[in-house]
């Protein structure tokens, strides 16, 4: 019996969604999920066989991928998924055909750690592969500083917060092609979450 959408997809973030549409995301590719929490993105893409590899700080969300790879990609082995920090990722070098890291850059203590965390994410994908990123950010709306690039959010929540001018000098810095314009998403008196998606130049 055919699966419905809501068995095929899961809960996949619909931007995510939108790079599986247009091909940019596709099965035989290497898929690392850095801030996994319980693997929401990686349920199309374990059963569509792409090779997946995932971390969370959260060692509950991880057990939870796990149990998901052995019902969806049982070939997948339990080592794919680490509990682990965004900067101090345990994976080799150019490792990944796509890197995804959505709803968690905003968690940085400060720039620092943001851009700590930016490096890792760059080190293991390849050359020519895809780093996708959606993040809190300023774009769109004004909120409360509470300094060291931390602002206070519509629910009281202390994020770290990009900008347009900020996001464009870092995909420069990385020698990056945007895949998108940058595209932002504003919860009305609550937050923005930006889109903010690049491709690894091959040389």
């Amino acid at each position: 019996m055919p699966l419905d959408l809501q068995q095929q997809f899961g809960q996949i973030d619909i931007y995510v969604f939108d790079q599986l549409l247009r091909g940019n995301i596709a099965p035989g590719m290497r898929i690392l999920d850095a801030g996994c929490g319980t693997g929401r993105n990686l349920v199309h893409l374990m059963r569509e066989g792409c090779q997946s590899d995932a971390l969370d700080a959260n060692p509950d969300c991880v057990q939870h991928v796990r149990r998901l790879a052995r019902s969806l990609a049982p070939g997948l082995p339990p080592e794919n998924f680490h509990v682990a920090p965004i900067e101090a990722m345990p994976f080799p070098d150019q490792c990944a055909d796509v890197v995804l890291c959505s709803s968690v850059l905003h968690f940085a203590r400060d720039e620092a750690h943001f851009r700590a965390m930016l490096a890792e994410l760059w080190r293991v994908l390849r050359p020519g592969g895809m780093l996708f990123t959606r993040l809190g950010s300023r774009i769109g709306m004004d909120f409360e500083s509470l300094g060291n690039g931390l602002y206070r959010t519509g629910d009281g929540s202390a994020w770290f917060l990009v900008d347009e001018p900020m996001l464009m000098s870092l995909t420069a810095q990385l020698g990056a092609q945007l895949v998108d314009p940058l595209k932002t998403t504003v919860v009305q008196n609550h937050r923005c979450m930006t889109t903010w998606v690049l491709r690894k130049p091959v040389a």
